[in-house]
């Protein structure tokens, strides 16, 4: 599919502009932004954006907050009238560096685009769970520790498979797919702890019996 005709599910719109994917919604919601409808087999049509739908949704969340919806719409159609502007004069008062907007989403794109091409499931690699071709190391469980404060340098050690690249394809692969149910163990995606600690969480009764750890 060419990439000006390509859409986006929310969640994919959410991962490549950095919005919270309930925020996509809203926008969505109060027409902000407009949306294709993107046929699935089997189901009703469901919510996509276009590439510049993304810009939109962008601007939106970037300078949303400043502007009436009058001068937000004004804003969006003057970046229709000339699409390839540096920027634009959205009114006296307001100029708008639309290429450094497209720049950034462009890039996060081409990262998504990447990610798709890096990560794929097979059903005879931990039982279809997402994985780093060539490997059996899950996206998700990546993207979950880089989420729960691990440091990259920490994951690196602990798998020399992967890259410093291949850490942000995990997260932004993850953000456009979110899982749903119950998030699997790291036990249950086939990857075991290096080493385990137990800590006492701060304001736990228990830190200040006797016997216990402090």
């Amino acid at each position: 599919m060419a990439a000006s005709a390509r859409i986006y599910t929310p969640a994919e719109a959410a991962a490549v502009s950095g919005i919270a994917v309930k925020a996509v919604h809203n926008a969505i919601d109060k027409k902000i932004v407009e949306t294709n409808a993107d046929p699935r087999p089997g189901g009703a049509a469901r919510r996509a954006l276009t590439r510049e739908g993304l810009l939109r949704l962008t601007l939106w969340h970037g300078i949303g907050s400043a502007l009436s919806a009058e001068r937000r719409e004004k804003l969006f159609e003057a970046i229709t009238a000339m699409p390839n502007a540096k920027t634009v004069r959205a009114d006296d008062l307001l100029i708008v560096d639309v290429g450094a907007a497209r720049r950034q989403l462009d890039a996060r794109i081409r990262a998504l685009d990447e990610a798709e091409a890096a990560i794929h499931r097979d059903k005879g690699v931990l039982g279809g769970e997402p994985v780093f071709k060539g490997t059996r190391i899950p996206a998700r469980a990546i993207a979950a520790m880089l989420a729960q404060g691990a440091s990259a340098e920490d994951i690196l050690d602990g798998y020399p498979a992967l890259t410093p690249r291949m850490l942000d394809l995990a997260a932004i692969w993850t953000a456009a797919h979110p899982a749903r149910g119950r998030p699997k163990t790291l036990r249950e995606q086939g990857l075991s702890p290096k080493s385990t600690q137990r800590v006492t969480l701060k304001g736990d009764p228990r830190a200040h019996r006797p016997g216990t750890a402090r």
